[in-house]
């Protein structure tokens, strides 16, 4: 399952994290409140197609992303949310929804929204509807190494 394949990989790199586990929750902001987290702090990860390519967004539970800005940003018509069925297929070992933010363990690019790089720590789905990690964004950043940019989110 994805949550062992994420600790190992954080147990490999010697990153020092704490494992939530709380009862089924299905949308972001419901498993920030489960696993009493700020939403803020709760990374989110949305799956779209770049130019053909999978690319990972991860942003604030609170926030949603406007694909026509993201579009005018990366300058490029040519940018889809990923379907439910290619989600499947991109990771193979997380439940629907529950993807981790480390799209390099699934050979993708990661960007990460700018208002994340501020907060402390990070927590996300550690691929399942009722685990959570939390740990220092600064790990995040050195292990994943996520483009920044400024997503326009409402």
């Amino acid at each position: 399952m994805a949550a062992s394949k994420v600790k190992a990989y954080l147990d490999e790199h010697g990153v020092k994290y704490v494992s939530i586990l709380h009862s089924p929750a299905f949308t972001a902001a419901e498993v920030a409140s489960s696993a009493h987290v700020a939403g803020r702090d709760f990374a989110k990860t949305v799956i779209v197609y770049l130019d053909g390519d999978p690319v990972m967004l991860v942003l604030p539970a609170t926030r949603r992303l406007l694909l026509p800005d993201l579009r005018e940003m990366l300058e490029t018509e040519h940018l889809k949310l990923a379907s439910e069925r290619q989600i499947r297929d991109l990771f193979p070992d997380c439940e629907l929804g529950a993807m981790p933010p480390f799209g390099n363990l699934y050979g993708m690019k990661v960007y990460v929204a700018a208002s994340l790089v501020h907060e402390k720590e990070i927590a996300f789905n550690a691929g399942t509807h009722t685990e959570v990690i939390k740990m220092d964004f600064e790990d995040f950043d050195r292990l994943v190494r996520p483009l920044v940019i400024d997503l326009v989110t409402t």
